[in-house]
């Protein structure tokens, strides 16, 4: 059966239709392209012309043009619209040209920046000049580490890492940050709210120690669609930046569905759970073969529909294991796994949370199905573009919660569809974040009396507040950290401690650690005595060490 005859089904099943409260069919986009930019390294247009890529589409030739004429540029384009290849361009073409220039590129997650790596080895494969491109993260060997200061050239990192692992140890990074030509944010959306202050002022940082070094490198930014991606990316960076929204890649036939579960009391107005219905939907897409995602807004859901699904799919003869979970506390090679089999197809279902609404590759999938409101209209539009992200038909289902927000967008469909995405509002100059990177910042190097912080002018009142406190030392006009350690170590850019406890499944000898939580949640989550999932296995909690950071579980059948 294919996706065509699945939603014919739907469309005939009077029980379903009788739920739904808006059915938008979104047609075909054709492909707008255009020529190669004027300049551009021919051995990177005869690379591209390999990989099947004949002429770029219109944005990728405005952001690719902008930025080789020295532009700080935005893309902000559609889910799967070629937004990487844009901003690798321009960047590669920088690095065959001039032998010791070096690149930073800057992920929100570990995951991303994986994922980032192989596509960018694929791509030069066939160049004349391999180009040295490595991960520098919390999983990197510290014996890997001299030899990546020493030789990277296109180093790819998050910003957690920036802050706390390369800023403060600049001089180890002399060679890179003396010839730094681009920094490139991707996923530039996510940078909203606290993280995104935090984010603002390592990049201050940033600049600050490329100053230092004599290198002014140019940003390249890449965000899914929001209302003011300029506006964002010039709040992060400080400087006017180009903005390439003009979308040019092809699009799919796409159906978008919102579904509000039927009442089951009359009376009270109870719905059925939004997990129920979503399971249901779900299963009818996977019974019928089509590659589909369901998004959960819960660790505890995702791992309850995804062994509902696992039965789902036997019962009706099929591989429960081509369905999997994806969810933050899986170790980073079961991911990637699940990533992997999502691209060559052995993976036919995920449900996930919204760790997987971000950019990482996964392929083509056919449909979604959110079990929610994800929250805002823009992780919306994300979390649907995750299905059809090629040319081809496609089909999202929002199935309403019985929260108040879910039923005013289910049952006012035209606030949904006819009102733009939201913005994303950062402010980099909040004293309780920027106190805190002004000491990072004079850790990493004096402030001189008189200088600014970013377009922070006003940066002498909170220094001298920090040099009353005893962190900073001022004298003739400079101030000087002399504070324990370096600050940056006790600053998390993050709400969460990035400190984890160690899930350890003793059921078998010699144990193994089969996944990872955050600290604040083990107490809750992973107490002793508590009933644990992880894909689709329950396990029964014998033991949290909290001090040692290790919980130890053991597989249990339970009611």
């Amino acid at each position: 059966m294919t996706l065509p005859d699945v939603l014919s089904n739907f469309r005939q099943d009077p029980a379903f239709m009788r739920c739904v409260t808006a059915w938008e069919r979104i047609p075909v986009r054709p492909a707008c392209v255009a020529p190669w930019p004027a300049g551009l390294d021919p051995r990177l247009i005869a690379a591209t012309h390999d990989r099947g890529i004949k002429q770029p589409y219109t944005h990728q030739a405005q952001a690719v043009e902008a930025a080789l004429t020295g532009q700080h540029v935005v893309l902000s384009t559609s889910t799967a619209s070629g937004k990487t290849l844009a901003y690798n361009l321009p960047v590669l073409h920088t690095l065959l040209n001039d032998p010791a220039a070096c690149a930073l590129y800057l992920f929100p997650t570990k995951a991303l920046a994986h994922d980032q790596i192989s596509n960018l080895q694929s791509q030069i494969s066939n160049l004349q000049s391999p180009i040295s491109v490595r991960p520098y993260d919390g999983d990197t060997p510290s014996a890997h580490r001299p030899a990546i200061r020493r030789e990277a050239r296109l180093l790819v990192t998050n910003p957690d890492m920036l802050h706390v692992g390369i800023l403060p140890h600049h001089t180890r990074w002399a060679r890179l940050f003396s010839n730094l030509r681009y920094v490139v944010l991707d996923e530039l959306h996510t940078y909203r709210g606290i993280f995104g202050g935090h984010v603002a002022n390592v990049l201050r940082r940033l600049r600050r120690v490329c100053h230092f070094y004599g290198s002014a490198p140019r940003f390249l930014c890449a965000s899914a669609t929001i209302a003011n991606p300029r506006e964002l990316a010039e709040r992060l960076i400080e400087a006017p930046v180009t903005l390439v929204d003009d979308d040019g890649a092809p699009q799919g036939e796409k159906h978008f569905v919102l579904y509000n579960p039927p009442l089951v009391d009359q009376q009270l107005g109870i719905r059925r759970s939004a997990a129920l219905a979503a399971k249901d939907i779900a299963a009818r897409f996977l019974q019928a073969d089509v590659q589909t995602i369901i998004f959960a807004r819960a660790r505890l859901t995702t791992e309850v529909l995804l062994g509902y699904l696992r039965d789902s799919v036997a019962a009706a003869g099929g591989d429960p294991r081509a369905v999997q979970g994806y969810r933050g506390g899986y170790l980073p090679g079961e991911r990637r796994g699940i990533e992997r089999g999502l691209r060559d197809g052995k993976v036919r279902g995920v449900v996930a949370t919204n760790a997987l609404e971000l950019g990482v590759d996964i392929g083509q999938l056919s449909a979604c199905v959110m079990t929610g409101y994800p929250g805002t209209i823009a992780s919306t539009w994300q979390q649907a573009g995750r299905a059809g992200r090629r040319v081809g038909l496609s089909v999202a289902v929002l199935v309403a919660s019985a929260l108040p927000l879910d039923q005013y967008l289910i049952t006012h469909p035209r606030y949904f569809f006819g009102r733009p995405v939201e913005q994303a509002l950062l402010d980099p100059d909040n004293l309780a974040v920027l106190a805190n990177h002004l000491a990072c910042a004079a850790f990493e190097l004096p402030f001189e009396a008189g200088e600014s912080f970013g377009n922070f002018s006003d940066a002498g009142a909170v220094l001298d507040v920090l040099a009353e406190e005893g962190v900073l030392h001022q004298r003739t006009g400079r101030y000087t950290w002399i504070g324990e350690g370096y600050p940056a170590g006790r600053l998390s850019l993050r709400t969460s401690t990035p400190d984890n406890v160690v899930i350890q499944d003793v059921s078998d000898d010699p144990p193994q650690v089969i996944g990872q939580m955050d600290r604040p949640s083990a107490p809750v989550l992973i107490h002793e005595g508590a009933v644990y999932l992880h894909g689709g296995t329950t396990y029964v909690v014998e033991s949290l060490d909290w001090e040692g950071g290790i919980a130890q579980v053991r597989a249990a059948e339970l009611d």
